[in-house]
């Protein structure tokens, strides 16, 4: 005669991949964009004039900058 386990191994997987989901789901929801002031109104303004005035010389420039940019948006 043969004892059968429980399924527990399937059911505990399933279990941690719900939770995983919800804990990514809430971390996401938090994220909200806060009403832009005038300040950076400007600074988006003056991103544009130096856009147009200097623009980036290559692909590499172009992505220094955006990057910069947007480690620079508080």
């Amino acid at each position: 005669m043969t004892a059968q386990r429980p399924a527990r191994r399937g059911t505990r997987s399933l279990a941690l991949m719900a939770l995983a989901l919800v804990l990514a789901s809430q971390g996401l929801a938090g994220c909200k964009r806060h009403n832009e002031t005038v300040g950076e109104k400007v600074d988006r303004f003056g991103d544009k004039v130096q856009d147009k005035l200097d623009p980036p010389k290559g692909p590499a420039e172009k992505a220094g900058r955006s990057i910069d940019r947007t480690l620079n948006n508080d």
